[in-house]
């Protein structure tokens, strides 16, 4: 499926923080530092609210920063991220992964277990290994609640302010011009340069990363080698790099995760499939522009031609508007791997950009009925039957499939479609609420539904539903008030 990437404004570097490791609006005394493990904070910040919170600025994200809403990597980044959720300790959250659209070597977690990727990650990691030590990382921050366990030493510290202040810096990470503008309209401003790391959160991380490391399965000493790959990156840059700022790679932090690694067997762990694939894509469709896409994977294929050679080249084509080339590239690989929904994806856009819909529909059918819960068969299968005209059976299988995934964003824009392409004014538009309502924009959702209640006619049923909703918008906006 053609992927969707909200982009906000103009991405650039803002070198001022990656991951938060601590929060604090006052500088930290030593009479307050807190012991390395079994802090839950809860008198500080309740988990309820830290999930209020972590929810209300991933609606911010959502609105403002250039996240990638891509379903095969959605689903190949949220089963990595589970592999290793399995075996974390004090795992209070149903984590969410999610994808930033850019190149630097990033990742960042905040409240609620939700963890933003940079596309960079993964184009510049060597392995599965490597990729996955960086979100052990990342999940140890939350497990071990080391932003609540640092407002615990200000007590005076108000969640909304800080829900403020975390979403501005969190934008800054992901999108630095719409982040820079939070920061400056809020308290943020003042208190942005007093938000960084502390040595003893980033060598719990490490050392409990490590080990969820070794237990999922991976190899250990996969952290040390990302250092060494940071290192080599930035190597010969005059500035230092986001994740250097906050997660400083001094020659002890290093040596230590080797030490750490060799506690644990030495494994050699090879990359999954999925890995090489979802690599392939980041690339030809994020990091490259469409040209030397095309050129990058037509060089690989004569160099290297590995299955991911050729996915990359085939996407490659696809981006430069040659279907054709693209066809005979993913129909081989299909006939090697006919399930593997990176490929399945792949054939499904190119059917589409052919016009062929009911070629499309009919591929994707037998999958859907072995798995119809999966983001990837359900989208694309949706996605095909609004291009064909057919609105009703692409609507049916999107309600389906929002009833187990509420706050799923491209669902609820490909159902919003489907109800204008069914001329369905009054479902149209409180599908479009529930899209503005994932940004944050509880007025403007608010606005969408009194549209739909124009169109409810006599509809008593429908009224009292849309009331309903307009009463639980409202009442989200309470609850964060609340908070303060």
């Amino acid at each position: 499926m053609r992927s969707f990437v909200n982009h906000g404004l103009k991405i650039g570097l803002f070198l001022v923080v990656l991951s938060f490791s601590a929060v604090a609006q006052q500088t930290y005394n030593n009479r307050n530092t807190l012991p390395e493990i079994g802090v839950v904070a809860a008198d500080t910040l309740s988990l309820d609210k830290e999930m209020i919170i972590g929810d209300a600025v991933m609606r911010q994200m959502r609105g403002q920063a250039p996240l990638i809403m891509d379903p095969v990597l959605d689903e190949y980044l949220q089963d990595l991220g589970n592999r290793l959720v399995v075996y974390a300790d004090s795992a209070k959250f149903p984590f969410s992964f999610f994808w930033v659209n850019n190149d630097a070597i990033n990742a960042f977690a905040f409240f609620g277990g939700h963890i933003g990727v940079h596309s960079g990650l993964i184009h510049y990691s060597n392995s599965e290994s490597e990729l996955a030590s960086v979100l052990a990382h990342e999940i140890s921050h939350v497990t071990q609640r080391h932003l609540a366990r640092s407002m615990q030493a200000q007590q005076r510290s108000a969640p909304l302010a800080l829900a403020s202040m975390l979403g501005g810096i969190l934008l800054a990470i992901a999108n630095p011009e719409a982040g820079m503008a939070a920061l400056a309209s809020s308290q943020a401003a003042s208190a942005q340069m007093q938000i960084d790391y502390t040595r003893s959160n980033e060598e719990e991380a490490d050392r409990i990363g490590i080990a969820m490391l070794a237990r999922s399965g991976f190899d250990p000493n996969a952290a040390a080698s990302f250092f060494a790959t940071l290192n080599e990156q930035y190597r010969l840059v005059s500035q230092t790099p986001a994740r250097l700022l906050s997660h400083p790679l001094t020659e002890s932090r290093v040596a230590d995760a080797r030490a750490r690694a060799a506690n644990y067997p030495n494994v050699r762990v090879a990359s999954s499939t999925a890995y090489h694939l979802a690599k392939a894509r980041v690339k030809a469709r994020y990091t490259f522009d469409e040209h030397f896409s095309l050129r990058y994977y037509k060089e690989a294929v004569a160099s290297q031609p590995t299955d991911g050679a050729y996915y990359g080249l085939a996407l490659a084509y696809l981006r430069n508007q040659q279907p054709g080339e693209a066809q005979p590239i993913i129909e081989k690989l299909l006939q090697k791997a006919p399930e593997n929904l990176f490929y399945l994806d792949a054939a499904t856009d190119i059917s589409l950009a052919q016009q062929r819909y009911d070629e499309a529909i009919e591929r994707l059918a037998p999958h859907l009925e072995r798995t119809p819960r999966n983001q990837v068969l359900v989208l694309n299968q949706a996605n095909a039957l609004i291009e064909a005209g057919r609105s009703q059976p692409a609507i049916k299988i999107l309600k389906d499939f929002i009833l187990v995934n509420e706050e799923h964003q491209l669902a609820y824009q490909l159902l919003t479609r489907a109800y204008e392409t069914a001329q369905d004014r009054k479902d149209m538009h409180q599908s479009k609420a529930e899209v503005l309502a994932l940004y944050g924009a509880y007025q403007r959702a608010v606005d969408e539904l009194q549209f739909a209640y124009n169109y409810t006619q006599d509809n008593y049923l429908d009224k009292q539903r849309i009331r309903a909703r307009i009463k639980q918008l409202r009442a989200k906006e309470e609850r964060l008030k609340r908070l303060q």
